[in-house]
Protein backbone atom coordinates (compact mmCIF):
# COMPACT_ATOMS: atom_id res chain seq x y z
CA UNK A 1 0.00 0.00 0.00
CA UNK A 2 1.38 3.26 -1.03
CA UNK A 3 2.12 5.99 1.82
CA UNK A 4 0.83 9.69 1.29
CA UNK A 5 3.82 12.30 1.92
CA UNK A 6 3.79 13.98 4.92
CA UNK A 7 2.36 17.78 4.38
CA UNK A 8 5.62 19.74 5.54
CA UNK A 9 4.80 23.27 6.30
CA UNK A 10 6.34 25.99 3.95
CA UNK A 11 9.27 28.42 4.33
CA UNK A 12 7.28 30.93 3.30
CA UNK A 13 4.22 31.02 6.06
CA UNK A 14 3.39 34.61 7.27
CA UNK A 15 5.28 35.85 10.29
CA UNK A 16 1.87 36.35 12.08
CA UNK A 17 0.86 32.72 11.58
CA UNK A 18 4.70 31.58 13.19
CA UNK A 19 3.88 33.52 15.99
CA UNK A 20 0.60 31.73 16.36
CA UNK A 21 2.18 28.36 16.28
CA UNK A 22 4.86 29.58 18.61
CA UNK A 23 2.78 30.87 21.62
CA UNK A 24 0.22 27.61 21.45
CA UNK A 25 3.37 25.22 21.90
CA UNK A 26 4.63 27.30 24.88
CA UNK A 27 0.99 27.59 26.34
CA UNK A 28 1.21 23.33 25.59
CA UNK A 29 5.09 23.28 27.15
CA UNK A 30 3.89 25.07 30.39
CA UNK A 31 3.66 22.35 32.62
CA UNK A 32 7.00 20.60 31.67
CA UNK A 33 8.65 23.92 31.71
CA UNK A 34 7.51 25.29 35.06
CA UNK A 35 8.52 21.28 36.42
CA UNK A 36 11.84 21.61 34.74
CA UNK A 37 12.85 25.08 36.14
CA UNK A 38 12.18 23.66 39.36
CA UNK A 39 14.03 20.79 39.60
CA UNK A 40 16.84 22.46 37.81
CA UNK A 41 17.20 24.95 41.05
CA UNK A 42 17.27 22.22 42.92
CA UNK A 43 20.41 21.36 41.49
CA UNK A 44 22.01 24.40 42.76
CA UNK A 45 22.61 24.48 46.45
CA UNK A 46 22.56 28.00 46.83
CA UNK A 47 18.61 27.64 45.63
CA UNK A 48 17.78 25.41 48.58
CA UNK A 49 17.23 27.78 50.83
CA UNK A 50 14.83 29.57 48.94
CA UNK A 51 12.92 26.26 47.80
CA UNK A 52 12.65 25.27 51.26
CA UNK A 53 10.39 28.40 52.07
CA UNK A 54 8.81 28.45 49.37
CA UNK A 55 7.67 24.69 49.87
CA UNK A 56 6.27 26.07 52.93
CA UNK A 57 4.91 28.82 51.69
CA UNK A 58 3.36 26.21 49.33
CA UNK A 59 2.32 24.37 52.21
CA UNK A 60 0.25 26.63 54.20
CA UNK A 61 -1.42 28.59 51.17
CA UNK A 62 -4.31 29.03 51.28
CA UNK A 63 -5.23 31.54 48.21
CA UNK A 64 -6.24 28.25 45.59
CA UNK A 65 -9.59 27.98 48.01
CA UNK A 66 -9.88 31.33 47.79
CA UNK A 67 -9.85 32.62 43.75
CA UNK A 68 -6.61 32.17 43.64
CA UNK A 69 -3.71 35.08 43.23
CA UNK A 70 -4.72 36.72 39.99
CA UNK A 71 -2.39 39.10 38.10
CA UNK A 72 -4.69 41.28 35.65
CA UNK A 73 -1.69 41.85 33.42
CA UNK A 74 -0.68 38.23 32.96
CA UNK A 75 -4.28 37.85 31.79
CA UNK A 76 -4.10 40.73 29.12
CA UNK A 77 -0.67 40.01 27.54
CA UNK A 78 -0.77 40.32 24.10
CA UNK A 79 1.10 36.58 24.36
CA UNK A 80 -3.06 35.15 24.68
CA UNK A 81 -4.78 36.96 21.29
CA UNK A 82 -1.83 35.47 19.57
CA UNK A 83 -3.21 32.19 21.35
CA UNK A 84 -6.76 32.63 20.58
CA UNK A 85 -6.04 33.89 16.65
CA UNK A 86 -4.44 30.35 15.90
CA UNK A 87 -7.62 28.43 15.97
CA UNK A 88 -9.17 31.24 15.66
CA UNK A 89 -11.44 31.16 19.18
CA UNK A 90 -14.24 33.36 19.42
CA UNK A 91 -16.79 34.48 22.46
CA UNK A 92 -20.18 35.36 22.11
CA UNK A 93 -23.02 36.33 24.69
CA UNK A 94 -26.75 35.55 23.95
CA UNK A 95 -27.65 38.14 27.09
CA UNK A 96 -26.26 40.36 29.45
CA UNK A 97 -25.50 39.40 33.13
CA UNK A 98 -26.39 41.22 36.20
CA UNK A 99 -23.21 42.47 37.93
CA UNK A 100 -24.92 42.42 41.31
CA UNK A 101 -25.55 38.91 40.92
CA UNK A 102 -23.83 35.65 41.39
CA UNK A 103 -23.08 32.66 38.80
CA UNK A 104 -22.29 29.20 38.30
CA UNK A 105 -21.20 28.78 34.62
CA UNK A 106 -21.15 24.99 33.57
CA UNK A 107 -19.00 24.75 30.76
CA UNK A 108 -18.98 22.23 28.18
CA UNK A 109 -17.95 19.83 26.27
CA UNK A 110 -14.48 19.47 27.97
CA UNK A 111 -12.91 18.46 24.89
CA UNK A 112 -9.42 17.17 25.74
CA UNK A 113 -7.59 20.27 27.41
CA UNK A 114 -10.25 22.79 27.84
CA UNK A 115 -9.04 25.20 25.40
CA UNK A 116 -12.18 27.93 24.69
CA UNK A 117 -12.81 27.52 28.71
CA UNK A 118 -9.07 28.45 29.47
CA UNK A 119 -8.68 31.20 26.38
CA UNK A 120 -12.37 32.92 27.15
CA UNK A 121 -12.19 32.69 30.98
CA UNK A 122 -8.70 32.16 32.39
CA UNK A 123 -7.43 34.97 29.69
CA UNK A 124 -8.51 37.92 28.40
CA UNK A 125 -8.05 36.87 24.66
CA UNK A 126 -11.67 37.74 24.01
CA UNK A 127 -12.51 40.17 26.04
CA UNK A 128 -14.60 38.90 28.51
CA UNK A 129 -14.34 41.37 31.49
CA UNK A 130 -15.83 43.96 28.40
CA UNK A 131 -18.19 41.66 27.19
CA UNK A 132 -19.70 40.69 30.73
CA UNK A 133 -18.56 43.81 32.74
CA UNK A 134 -18.63 43.72 36.63
CA UNK A 135 -18.53 39.63 36.76
CA UNK A 136 -15.33 38.31 37.76
CA UNK A 137 -14.40 34.63 36.33
CA UNK A 138 -12.99 32.12 37.92
CA UNK A 139 -11.99 29.41 35.84
CA UNK A 140 -11.79 26.57 38.35
CA UNK A 141 -9.86 22.81 38.46
CA UNK A 142 -8.40 19.86 40.08
CA UNK A 143 -6.99 20.77 43.49
CA UNK A 144 -3.95 18.50 42.88
CA UNK A 145 -2.93 21.12 40.38
CA UNK A 146 -2.21 23.51 42.96
CA UNK A 147 0.49 20.83 44.30
CA UNK A 148 2.73 21.63 41.14
CA UNK A 149 5.93 24.19 42.11
CA UNK A 150 5.45 27.35 39.95
CA UNK A 151 2.78 25.51 37.37
CA UNK A 152 0.55 26.54 40.30
CA UNK A 153 1.60 30.28 40.66
CA UNK A 154 1.35 30.36 36.86
CA UNK A 155 -2.59 28.93 36.62
CA UNK A 156 -3.39 31.16 39.92
CA UNK A 157 -1.95 34.27 38.24
CA UNK A 158 -4.78 33.99 35.41
CA UNK A 159 -7.33 33.55 38.01
CA UNK A 160 -7.55 30.01 38.46
CA UNK A 161 -8.92 28.48 41.72
CA UNK A 162 -9.48 24.68 43.12
CA UNK A 163 -12.91 23.04 42.56
CA UNK A 164 -13.54 21.95 45.74
CA UNK A 165 -16.53 22.81 47.49
CA UNK A 166 -14.82 24.85 49.94
CA UNK A 167 -13.35 26.65 47.14
CA UNK A 168 -16.45 27.37 45.05
CA UNK A 169 -18.31 28.78 48.41
CA UNK A 170 -15.58 31.09 49.33
CA UNK A 171 -15.61 32.56 45.72
CA UNK A 172 -19.55 33.13 45.27
CA UNK A 173 -19.64 34.94 48.60
CA UNK A 174 -16.68 36.72 48.20
CA UNK A 175 -18.98 39.96 46.43
CA UNK A 176 -20.88 40.84 43.92
CA UNK A 177 -20.20 39.36 40.37
CA UNK A 178 -17.73 37.06 41.68
CA UNK A 179 -18.44 33.75 39.60
CA UNK A 180 -16.87 30.58 38.93
CA UNK A 181 -16.85 27.78 35.93
CA UNK A 182 -17.19 24.97 35.89
CA UNK A 183 -16.16 22.35 32.94
CA UNK A 184 -18.61 19.68 34.69
CA UNK A 185 -17.90 16.96 32.18
CA UNK A 186 -14.29 16.40 33.99
CA UNK A 187 -12.26 13.60 33.01
CA UNK A 188 -14.83 11.13 31.72
CA UNK A 189 -16.21 13.47 29.29
CA UNK A 190 -12.50 14.18 28.08
CA UNK A 191 -12.33 10.38 26.91
CA UNK A 192 -15.58 11.53 24.27
CA UNK A 193 -13.73 14.08 22.96
CA UNK A 194 -14.01 13.37 19.59
CA UNK A 195 -14.04 15.14 16.44
CA UNK A 196 -17.70 15.94 14.68
CA UNK A 197 -19.26 14.58 18.46
CA UNK A 198 -20.82 15.75 21.18
CA UNK A 199 -21.61 13.53 24.13
CA UNK A 200 -21.84 15.41 27.39
CA UNK A 201 -22.01 13.89 30.88
CA UNK A 202 -24.48 15.50 32.54
CA UNK A 203 -27.26 13.64 33.89
CA UNK A 204 -25.64 12.60 37.52
CA UNK A 205 -23.51 15.85 37.89
CA UNK A 206 -25.91 17.29 40.43
CA UNK A 207 -23.44 19.29 42.27
CA UNK A 208 -22.90 22.18 41.01
CA UNK A 209 -26.40 22.61 40.96
CA UNK A 210 -26.73 22.42 44.42
CA UNK A 211 -23.96 24.57 44.83
CA UNK A 212 -25.87 27.26 42.91
CA UNK A 213 -28.67 26.57 44.75
CA UNK A 214 -27.37 26.74 48.58
CA UNK A 215 -25.71 29.81 47.18
CA UNK A 216 -28.33 32.07 45.63
CA UNK A 217 -26.56 32.20 42.36
CA UNK A 218 -27.93 32.02 38.93
CA UNK A 219 -27.02 28.79 36.20
CA UNK A 220 -25.57 29.88 33.21
CA UNK A 221 -24.78 27.13 30.91
CA UNK A 222 -21.92 27.72 28.24
CA UNK A 223 -21.31 25.53 25.08
CA UNK A 224 -17.96 25.47 22.87
CA UNK A 225 -18.54 24.37 19.67
CA UNK A 226 -15.38 23.00 17.85
CA UNK A 227 -13.99 21.88 21.18
CA UNK A 228 -14.17 18.61 20.57
CA UNK A 229 -12.64 19.05 17.33
CA UNK A 230 -9.23 20.18 18.29
CA UNK A 231 -7.53 16.88 18.26
CA UNK A 232 -8.13 13.28 17.30
CA UNK A 233 -8.10 10.57 20.08
CA UNK A 234 -7.03 6.80 19.72
CA UNK A 235 -9.84 4.43 19.14
CA UNK A 236 -10.85 3.61 22.60
CA UNK A 237 -14.93 2.26 22.25
CA UNK A 238 -16.13 1.08 24.86
CA UNK A 239 -14.81 -2.42 26.08
CA UNK A 240 -11.03 -1.54 24.04
CA UNK A 241 -8.16 -2.40 25.95
CA UNK A 242 -7.40 1.56 25.86
CA UNK A 243 -11.10 1.82 27.25
CA UNK A 244 -10.21 0.03 30.42
CA UNK A 245 -7.12 1.11 30.60
CA UNK A 246 -8.48 5.05 30.65
CA UNK A 247 -11.39 3.89 33.00
CA UNK A 248 -8.78 1.70 35.49
CA UNK A 249 -6.53 5.42 35.71
CA UNK A 250 -9.54 7.48 36.62
CA UNK A 251 -10.50 5.33 39.20
CA UNK A 252 -7.04 5.02 40.45
CA UNK A 253 -5.88 8.69 40.21
CA UNK A 254 -8.99 10.52 40.40
CA UNK A 255 -8.16 11.70 36.51
CA UNK A 256 -7.29 9.85 33.15
CA UNK A 257 -5.20 11.09 29.81
CA UNK A 258 -6.93 10.95 26.89
CA UNK A 259 -4.71 9.29 24.07
CA UNK A 260 -4.67 11.97 21.70
CA UNK A 261 -2.63 13.10 18.77
CA UNK A 262 -2.97 16.64 16.50
CA UNK A 263 -0.26 18.43 13.72
CA UNK A 264 3.32 19.15 14.58
CA UNK A 265 5.23 22.62 14.18
CA UNK A 266 6.75 21.45 11.04
CA UNK A 267 4.81 18.84 9.78
CA UNK A 268 1.28 18.59 9.73
CA UNK A 269 0.48 15.47 9.69
CA UNK A 270 1.44 14.27 13.48
CA UNK A 271 2.01 15.96 16.21
CA UNK A 272 0.72 17.23 19.44
CA UNK A 273 -0.35 20.80 18.20
CA UNK A 274 -3.93 21.59 18.27
CA UNK A 275 -5.25 21.73 14.60
CA UNK A 276 -6.45 25.07 13.38
CA UNK A 277 -9.28 24.70 13.75
CA UNK A 278 -12.48 27.23 14.76
CA UNK A 279 -13.62 27.43 18.62
CA UNK A 280 -16.76 29.28 19.19
CA UNK A 281 -18.18 29.73 22.65
CA UNK A 282 -21.80 31.00 23.06
CA UNK A 283 -22.53 31.90 27.04
CA UNK A 284 -25.94 31.40 27.47
CA UNK A 285 -28.88 32.99 29.64
CA UNK A 286 -28.83 32.63 33.44
CA UNK A 287 -31.79 30.83 34.99
CA UNK A 288 -32.92 32.53 38.27
CA UNK A 289 -31.98 29.98 41.08
CA UNK A 290 -33.61 31.04 44.40
CA UNK A 291 -31.31 30.53 47.82
CA UNK A 292 -32.52 27.52 49.53
CA UNK A 293 -29.33 25.58 52.06
CA UNK A 294 -30.90 22.67 51.89
CA UNK A 295 -32.70 21.91 48.62
CA UNK A 296 -35.00 18.85 47.92
CA UNK A 297 -34.31 16.24 45.04
CA UNK A 298 -37.73 17.51 43.26
CA UNK A 299 -35.98 21.04 43.48
CA UNK A 300 -32.30 19.95 42.28
CA UNK A 301 -33.70 18.08 39.75
CA UNK A 302 -36.36 20.63 38.44
CA UNK A 303 -33.37 23.26 38.18
CA UNK A 304 -30.99 20.24 35.98
CA UNK A 305 -34.44 20.41 33.61
CA UNK A 306 -34.15 24.06 32.85
CA UNK A 307 -30.73 23.63 32.41
CA UNK A 308 -30.53 20.68 30.08
CA UNK A 309 -33.44 22.62 27.70
CA UNK A 310 -31.27 25.72 27.77
CA UNK A 311 -27.99 23.82 27.05
CA UNK A 312 -29.86 22.45 24.29
CA UNK A 313 -31.17 25.80 22.96
CA UNK A 314 -28.12 26.61 22.34
CA UNK A 315 -27.14 23.90 20.44
CA UNK A 316 -30.14 23.81 18.01
CA UNK A 317 -29.74 27.90 17.57
CA UNK A 318 -26.05 27.63 16.07
CA UNK A 319 -25.68 23.83 15.19
CA UNK A 320 -26.14 25.04 11.48
CA UNK A 321 -23.75 27.41 11.93
CA UNK A 322 -20.97 26.63 14.02
CA UNK A 323 -21.00 22.74 13.78
CA UNK A 324 -21.81 22.33 9.84
CA UNK A 325 -19.49 19.34 9.77
CA UNK A 326 -21.19 17.92 12.80
CA UNK A 327 -21.03 13.75 12.73
CA UNK A 328 -23.90 13.40 15.07
CA UNK A 329 -26.30 15.79 17.59
CA UNK A 330 -25.95 16.79 20.92
CA UNK A 331 -26.11 13.60 22.97
CA UNK A 332 -26.50 13.50 27.16
CA UNK A 333 -24.89 9.76 27.91
CA UNK A 334 -24.47 9.96 31.34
Amino acid sequence: MALSKPRIAPLNVPFVRRRQTAVVFIWLASLPVTLFVFFLACTSPFMWPFIVAYLLFVLFDIAPENGGRRVEFMRRLSFWKWYAEYFPIKLIKQADLDPTKNYVFGYHPHGVISVGAWTNFATEANNCSGLFPGIKFHLLTLASNFNIPLYRDYIMAQGCASVSRQSCENILKAGPGSSIVIVVGGAGESLNAHPGHYNLILKKRLGFIKLAIRNGASLCPIFSFGENDLWEQVPNDEGTSVWKLQKHMKKLLGFTLPLFHGRGIFIYDIGVMPHRRPLVTIVGKPIEVKQNDNPTEEEILSIQKRYIEELYNIWNQYRDIHAKNRKSDLEIIE
